[in-house]
């Protein structure tokens, strides 16, 4: 163990360091897998699954029950990433690995599988990951992405234009081929779990930033016969 706490690569043999990654692999699957969104939407009386988009992520959560439950579920989500990768590099696993497991938590959190493999799009999670896999990156697509949001009005517009962005700035700074992958993997998630999105945002026909959710009705009381 180092001086700062972090189990060291060296201490692992081969076959207990690919147990460990392994395992924390499928812990960060867990992790990512928490559903905040459907816990705080059920506090409210909601299934985050039958309003708006479907998805148990922040966006939808903040159309429907509005900011505070939105920011809650957001900020969540973040952490749920930054803390895969963070605790994979307190295990000694190494920069390659813990980027591995932040990956797993963006899977989780995207295709829970005990939600019947649906979920959020990863958008917060994926940050939380790269906030901790290169802090540099991660803060200059933050500003891109908002400010596309900010212009546009359009989170998906500028979930998707961050997610470009990263991927391009990673590779005109030379960042190792693992991250290289690991964004590359993430990026494209991110499009696909933004499939819809992308057909809306071309015929016009993308909600914009605030803009409610609307909510099933609730069923009508029965009427007593005498």
């Amino acid at each position: 163990m180092g001086t700062d706490g972090r189990v060291q690569i060296g201490s692992y043999n081969g076959r207990v360091f690919t147990g460990i990654a392994i395992l924390a692999v499928l812990l960060a699957y867990l992790l990512g897998a928490v559903p905040a969104g459907s816990w705080v939407a059920r506090r409210r009386g909601v299934d985050i699954r039958s309003v708006g988009s479907g998805n148990s992520g922040a966006t939808n959560v903040q159309r429907t029950l509005g900011w505070g439950p939105g920011l809650i579920v957001g900020g969540f989500d973040i952490l749920k990433g930054a803390l895969a990768v963070w605790l994979a590099r307190r295990l000694g696993l190494g920069d390659a690995v813990a980027a591995l497991c932040g990956l797993a938590a963006v899977m989780g959190h995207n295709f829970n599988a005990f939600h019947g493999f649906r979920g959020g799009k990863g958008v917060a999670t994926s940050f939380g990951v790269m906030l901790i896999v290169d802090p540099q990156i991660s803060l200059i697509t933050f500003v891109v992405a908002f400010t596309v949001m900010y212009l546009t009005r359009y989170v998906s517009a500028g979930s998707l234009v961050g997610a470009v962005c990263a991927c391009v700035l990673a590779l005109a700074l030379g960042r190792p081929w693992w991250e290289l992958l690991v964004l590359g993997v993430i990026s494209a998630l991110m499009f696909y779990q933004h499939r819809e999105n992308i057909v809306r945002l071309r015929s016009g026909t993308e909600s914009r930033f605030g803009q409610k959710a609307e909510t099933p009705p609730a069923p009508a009381a029965r009427k007593v016969v005498n």
